[in-house]
C-alpha cells in the first residue's frame, strides 16, 4: 500500500457517503471522521465483534438492524457505519443511548446525530467498500463473494435443527415433482399464526423443540432462493398474525421489512432458518408484551402500544389521551372499567417491568435506569419500583442476578 493516503480516502468516503468512518492501525484508532455530531461512537458497543471479522471485506448487523462495513488491509482496518435503510425508531435510539451511557444532557444531540446519518442499503455500502478494497488489496470482489458475520445467529443453531427446510427432489425424467410430495405447510402456518396471535412464547419454544420438517410448495428452482421465498411467506404470516394479536400495524410491517432485508443478505439455508426462528420469536414476544395485562381490551392494547413506544419518557395520562383523541376523564374511567386498574398504576407497572429487565441484564446504575425510564429522580424511581415489585431496585438486582 505504498503511497496510499488512507486518511484522505477515509475522509473522502465520509464526506461522500454521509456515514461515519474510522481507520485503525494494528488495533489502534488513528482516524474517526463523521460529518454528524455524535457525543459517543456507537461502534464501541460492537467493537469486539467487528474486530473479529478478518476477511478483506465484511459487515456486521446490530440487533436493531444498523450495519457496519469493514475492510481489512494488512494491519489496517476501516469501519464504516452505522447506517441503515429504514428510518430510525425513536425508542430504539433512546435504548441505544442508554446502552452507551450517553449522559442525559447529550441525549438530544445523540438522537439528532443518529437521525442525520445518511441512510443507504447495505448492498450500496458493500459495493463502495469493494472499490476501496480493490485499491488497497488489489482484489476484485462482488457482493456474492462477501461472507456473513452475525455472531448472534450462531448462538441458537442447535435449537433450529428440527426447523430446517426440506424440499422433495424433482423427477429428472419428466420434469415434474414427485407425486409422493405432501405439503404440510397449512397446518404449520396455522400453528405458528395462532401462537403469534396469542403471544405465547412458552408454547412456541415447546413447539420448536419437536416441530415437523416443513415441506413447502416449490417457489424456486434453486435451494437458497426457495428458502428465501419461504422466509418472505413466513414474514408475511407472522406480521399479519401479530397485527391481529394487537401489534401496531406500522411496527409489524416495518419489523417484517427489516427481517426480509436481512434474509436477502444471507448465503446459506442454515442462517435463513436461524433468522426465521428469531423473527417468529420476536413477533411472539412483542404480542405477549401487549397482551400481558391487556385482557383482550382494545383500549388496553392501544395504551400498551403507546407506553412501549414512549417507555423512556415521563408518560402522562394527558399525553395518552391526546394520542388516542379522547378526553382525560373518559380515558381514565374507560380504562379502569375495562381493566380493573387505574391508568397511572398501569403505566408505572409497565415501567417497573422494564426496570426489572434492565436491572437483571443491563448492568446499568440505578441512576441511569431511572433517567432512561423518565423518572423525575432516583428516589422516585426507587419508591415506585418497591411499590409494584415488593423490593427495592438494589434488592431485586441482588436477588435475581446471582
Amino acid at each position: 500500500m505504498k503511497n496510499i493516503d488512507l486518511k484522505y480516502i477515509c475522509t473522502a468516503i465520509g464526506n461522500l457517503s454521509g456515514v461515519p468512518i474510522r481507520l485503525f492501525y494494528d488495533g489502534n484508532l488513528i482516524l474517526n471522521y463523521s460529518i454528524v455530531n455524535l457525543p459517543k461512537d456507537p461502534m464501541l458497543l460492537y467493537q469486539k465483534s467487528i474486530f473479529e471479522i478478518k476477511t478483506h471485506v465484511g459487515y456486521f448487523i446490530t440487533p436493531h438492524f444498523n450495519y457496519y462495513g469493514i475492510i481489512n488491509a494488512e494491519k489496517y482496518k476501516i469501519v464504516v457505519g452505522p447506517t441503515r435503510q429504514l428510518v430510525h425508531n425513536l425508542q430504539d435510539l433512546r435504548s441505544l443511548a442508554f446502552r452507551m451511557d450517553i449522559p442525559q444532557n447529550d441525549l438530544d444531540t445523540f438522537i439528532a446525530g443518529m437521525q442525520s446519518i445518511v441512510r443507504m442499503p447495505l448492498e450500496s455500502v458493500m459495493q463502495m467498500l469493494c472499490v476501496v478494497n480493490y485499491i488497497l488489496n488489489d482484489e476484485k470482489l462482488e457482493l456474492k463473494d462477501i461472507a456473513i458475520y452475525d455472531a448472534q445467529q450462531q448462538n441458537i443453531r442447535k435449537e433450529l435443527a428440527a426447523q430446517s427446510m426440506e424440499r422433495q427432489p424433482a423427477s429428472e425424467a419428466n420434469g415434474v415433482y414427485s407425486q409422493q410430495e405432501v405439503h404440510n405447510t397449512l397446518a404449520v402456518e396455522q400453528t405458528i399464526e395462532n401462537i403469534i396471535r396469542k403471544g405465547d412464547t412458552a408454547v412456541l419454544k415447546e413447539w420448536i423443540a419437536t416441530a415437523p420438517a416443513v415441506r413447502a410448495g416449490i417457489m424456486a428452482n434453486e435451494e437458497l432462493r426457495q428458502s428465501k421465498n419461504t422466509f418472505v411467506v413466513a414474514a408475511t404470516i407472522a406480521s399479519r398474525a401479530a397485527i391481529r394479536g394487537g401489534m401496531d400495524t406500522e411496527d409489524a410491517l416495518s419489523l417484517s421489512d427489516a427481517f426480509i432485508q436481512k434474509c436477502e443478505l444471507l448465503n446459506n439455508i442454515e442462517q435463513i432458518t436461524n433468522l426465521q426462528y428469531r423473527m417468529i420469536l420476536e413477533f411472539t414476544e412483542q404480542v405477549e408484551k401487549l397482551q400481558r395485562a391487556a385482557q383482550e381490551s382494545m383500549l388496553a392494547i392501544q395504551v400498551t402500544n403507546y407506553i412501549h413506544h414512549h417507555i423512556s419518557e415521563a408518560i402522562t395520562v394527558e399525553a395518552i389521551a391526546r394520542h388516542l383523541y379522547l378526553s382525560r376523564p373518559y380515558l381514565s374511567a374507560k380504562f379502569k372499567e375495562e381493566t380493573g386498574q387505574s391508568l397511572t398504576d398501569f403505566i408505572l407497572k409497565e415501567k417497573t417491568e422494564e426496570a426489572k429487565r434492565l436491572l437483571c441484564y443491563s448492568g446499568k446504575s440505578l441512576l441511569n435506569i431511572s433517567n432512561y425510564l423518565g423518572f423525575s429522580s432516583q428516589s422516585h424511581f426507587s419508591r415506585v419500583f418497591k411499590k409494584y415489585s415488593g423490593l427495592s431496585p438494589s434488592e431485586y438486582r441482588d436477588r435475581y442476578t446471582r
